[in-house]
């Protein structure tokens, strides 16, 4: 990934409105699709056929070789969970993550969802991660810098008694599904992670959370990312606008 950062232009940007509202009903529908005794394919198809009827193209089909059109991750499944034959169980969380491409534009976002009844602390960390998001936006202005975000998210997360995943981070996005800056949810100590943001900037923030220990692996699909200790992990992000004032959250349609 380069370290340019992109600046939008106003007719770019609403491009990418439409691509980011696209990608909102994406996740509305694999939301809508986490039910007891569906697979976890099942969740994908509904994904994917949303954004093809939307006139968009789903980004995480074939990028890198990733064989779906949505990562869909359960409990300790943190993220780039591919869909298969797994049955999704009331008491499972799921994590459901998508991009979509409109006119050479992708929209991103996720969300993490509980399958009918679900525990209390899997219920808190999803509402945890979720309102980490929201603590990071205070600091989605111009003049602030991309630490000041990453630190919203780790201060909010540990002081509720979970942990941030440090080894994947949000992006910036546009015409690629990654552009620069990186995007963490903890404070960095390398400046390249430090620039200040400015009016036409597009990033996701995307808190990922473990309920336990934030040390995670790859599994030998080389996708599947879960955390080491076993612990249940959500995660919640959005495609936003850097303006001139209030950030705009362009993915947000549709979010519960």
């Amino acid at each position: 990934m380069s370290d340019t950062i992109y600046i939008k232009s106003k007719s770019e940007i609403e491009i990418m409105r439409e691509a980011a509202k696209i990608a909102a009903g994406a996740r509305s529908m694999g939301r809508q699709a986490v039910r007891d005794g569906l697979t976890t394919r099942q969740i994908d198809k509904a994904v994917h056929e949303y954004i093809v009827k939307s006139g968009a193209k789903p980004s995480c089909l074939g990028y890198a070789g990733f064989p779906a059109a949505t990562c869909v991750s359960v409990n300790e499944q943190v993220i780039h969970g591919i869909p298969g034959r797994r049955v999704v169980r009331n008491g499972d969380i799921v994590s459901v993550d998508l991009c979509a491409t409109y006119k050479g534009f992708v929209g991103d976002c996720a969300g993490t969802y509980p399958c009918g009844e679900v525990s209390e602390e899997a219920q808190k960390l999803i509402t945890v991660t979720r309102a980490a998001f929201f603590e990071a936006l205070h600091f989605a202005r111009v003049g602030y810098r991309i630490a000041d975000i990453g630190g919203a998210v780790q201060d909010y997360v540990e002081q509720n008694g979970f942990s941030v995943v440090r080894d994947f981070v949000g992006h910036g996005i546009g015409r690629s599904m990654h552009e620069a800056p990186e995007v963490p949810n903890y404070r960095p100590e390398r400046a390249r992670h430090n620039p200040r943001l400015v009016k036409g900037m597009t990033i996701c923030i995307e808190p990922m959370v473990c309920a336990g220990d934030w040390h995670v692996e790859i599994l030998d699909d080389d996708w599947t990312v879960v955390t080491q200790d076993g612990s249940l992990a959500a995660h919640y992000e959005n495609t936003i606008l850097i303006t001139d004032g209030e950030p705009e959250i362009l993915t947000m349609a549709d979010d519960i």
